[in-house]
């Protein structure tokens, strides 16, 4: 660790080398990791990592719960060059207008959780071309640090499901921080309940995310965090 405060410091990488500021998935992992291998005997640990400090807290039926700080909304923070887009409001969101080649236009809310999400809602989730539209999207030269991209269809005022196009990475069967961005996202244009759980189902499985809608208060991930295998990497 780099200070009294913080019991360790970690470090994320995606799947093409490029370090990230943030993985909610991760820092269950992670805490999972650290309790199993002894590292800590803690129930809740202060981790830092590149945009700030975390405090995940490992329960006895071996779920996590992390504090994945406040939502951002900062355009330049998030480097979403927003110049010449339509805008406008949903509740309290702002959606901007994004116009891909030969496809519809869409309508997404820019939010961060320590790393830039965007959000879209869509009614027909499998069948929607994530791919394609992802791609252009994280990439696209308006963000500045590229993007990651959840599409969101949502079934009540406390579930969704989610897919998420990640930084780096591609289509991901789970993405931490996209479950907190959409579910933060929808609080905001006012179809999902504040202050109560809101259940996210992903292709990998199933997170709870709580937050209140004030935009200085955390928001809360719970989620499992399984050991899958062990083994020894030849470097």
């Amino acid at each position: 660790a780099d200070g009294p405060d913080v019991d360790f410091v970690y470090r994320i990488f995606n799947a093409d080398g490029q370090e990230v500021e943030q993985c909610g998935n991760g820092a269950r992992c992670f805490a999972r990791f650290v309790r199993d291998q002894g590292l800590t005997s803690k129930s809740t640990i202060r981790v830092r990592t590149k945009s700030g400090v975390i405090s995940p807290t490992i329960h006895a039926d071996g779920s996590v719960t992390v504090d994945m700080g406040p939502p951002h909304f900062d355009l330049q923070q998030i480097g979403f060059d927003v110049s010449g887009l339509a805008h406008r409001r949903e509740g309290q969101a702002d959606l901007w207008q994004m116009q891909p080649p030969n496809a519809e236009p869409f309508w997404i809310t820019a939010v961060s959780m320590g790393n830039p999400h965007v959000v879209q809602w869509v009614e027909h989730l499998d069948s929607h071309p994530v791919g394609p539209i992802g791609a252009w999207c994280e990439s696209h030269p308006r963000f500045h640090f590229r993007v990651n991209v959840s599409f969101v269809q949502q079934h009540s005022a406390q579930q969704i499901s989610i897919r998420v196009f990640e930084r780096g990475a591609g289509e991901t069967l789970a993405c931490g921080t996209g479950a907190c961005a959409a579910v933060v996202a929808g609080i905001l244009r006012g179809s999902l309940a504040p202050s109560v759980p809101v259940e996210v189902r992903a292709r990998g499985g199933r997170l709870k995310i709580i937050w209140s809608g004030q935009a200085s208060d955390h928001v809360m991930m719970t989620g499992p965090a399984e050991p899958v295998f062990d083994g020894v990497m030849q470097l």
